[in-house]
C-alpha cells in the first residue's frame, strides 16, 4: 500500500495538479487526494500547497521527492529482482513490455526459436513508459530486463550507451483521432493532411524523425508541424481530444482505443527491433544469435 502512495506522490508532483494525475492514472480525483492525505498523515507534515493555481512542493515535500523517488526505484528493482529469483532459470530472457514497446514480435519470433533452442524461456516485465523508467532501463539494460523491442536509430542508441538490432523498416503511419473526418479513410495521402496540425518528436531525436520534418517543410509547407518530447500516453490523449495527428508506425494500433492508425503514400519509415546492452551477458548473446540466424534464413518475418 505504501509505495502506491509514493507513487500517487510523485506523478502529482510532476503534474501539479490531482486532476491531471487521477487522469494519468485512470482514478478519480477523490481517490488521488485519499492517498497524498494518508501519506501525509502517516508522515506528520504536509508536502503540497494546495491552491487555485495548482500544487506547490512544501520544503518538506521538496525534501521528500528525490527520497520517495529512490524509494520507487528501489521497490520495483527489489519485486523484479524477487520475480527473477522465483523462476530463476540459466535460459531466462527477461523481455521489456509497455504499452509503446511492440512486444507481439516475439508471438511470431518465439514460436520460431523454441522449435530450434526449447530450452530458452521468455519473462516479460512490464513497465510505466515514462522519460525516467525509459532512460533508466536502457541505460542498465541487462540489470532487471535484457531486451527490449523499440523503434530506435543510432542516435538513441548512442545516447542511452545500448545497442539495436534491426528486424524491419516500419513504415511512419499517422494517428488521427476516431472523430476526425481523416478517420473514414483507411489510408492517407499527404495532401489529406493540408490543414492539419502533425505532431512530431523534436528535432535531433531521430535522423529518420528529421527527414520526414524536412521533406514536409520543404514539399508540403501546406501541414502544421508541432513539436513533442516524449511518446507516452499523454501523445495519443491529445492527438484523440485536440484534433491533432500524431506520427506513429502500425504496431502502435492497439496503444489507444480513440486513436486510429493510418498508413500514408510517402516513403518514410523508422527501424524497429531489440534494443539490448553493449555487452550482453549470459544466454542474451546465445538468443540474439538465434535470432539473426532466423531473420537471415527468412523463417522469422515481422511484419509490423
Amino acid at each position: 500500500m505504501y509505495h502506491r502512495q509514493l507513487k500517487t506522490f510523485l506523478l502529482a508532483a510532476d503534474c501539479g495538479s490531482f486532476n491531471r494525475a487521477a487522469e494519468l492514472s485512470y482514478v478519480t480525483p477523490t481517490a488521488v487526494i485519499k492517498q497524498i492525505n494518508l501519506l501525509e498523515s502517516s508522515l506528520g507534515t504536509r508536502l503540497f500547497e494546495r491552491s487555485h493555481r495548482g500544487l506547490i512542493l512544501t520544503s518538506a515535500g521538496r525534501s521528500f521527492y528525490d527520497d520517495a523517488a529512490y524509494m520507487m526505484r528501489y521497490w520495483e528493482d527489489s519485486v523484479l529482482r524477487a520475480r527473477s529469483a522465483a523462476c530463476a532459470d540459466g535460459r531466462l530472457i527477461r523481455i521489456g513490455t509497455s504499452p509503446l514497446t511492440p512486444a507481439q514480435v516475439f508471438s511470431a519470433l518465439w514460436t520460431e526459436i523454441a522449435q530450434v533452442h526449447p530450452a530458452f524461456r521468455l519473462r516479460f516485465v512490464p513497465f510505466e513508459n515514462t522519460p525516467e523508467n525509459a532512460r533508466e532501463i536502457l541505460l542498465h539494460l541487462g540489470r532487471n530486463i535484457d531486451i527490449v523491442p523499440a523503434l530506435f536509430d543510432d542516435t538513441l542508441c548512442a545516447v542511452r550507451h545500448c545497442h539495436g538490432y534491426e528486424l524491419v523498416r516500419a513504415p511512419i503511419c499517422c494517428g488521427v483521432s476516431v472523430r476526425h473526418p481523416l478517420a473514414r479513410k483507411d489510408a492517407l495521402d499527404v495532401s489529406d493532411l493540408y490543414g492539419e496540425c502533425l505532431m512530431l518528436m523534436h528535432r535531433g531525436w531521430s535522423a529518420h524523425v528529421d527527414a520526414l520534418r524536412d521533406d514536409l517543410t520543404t514539399h508540403h509547407p501546406e501541414i502544421r508541424i508541432e513539436d513533442f518530447h516524449f511518446y507516452s500516453l499523454d501523445a495519443f490523449n491529445r492527438c484523440a481530444h485536440e484534433g491533432k495527428l500524431l506520427m506513429t508506425v502500425g504496431s502502435w494500433r492497439d496503444v489507444h482505443p480513440l486513436v486510429k492508425i493510418l498508413p500514408v503514400a510517402w516513403r518514410h519509415t523508422f527501424p524497429c527491433g531489440l534494443m539490448y546492452a553493449m555487452k550482453p551477458t549470459g544466454v542474451v548473446p546465445d538468443f540474439l544469435k538465434a535470432v539473426r540466424r532466423l531473420v537471415r534464413e527468412r523463417k522469422f518475418l515481422f511484419q509490423p
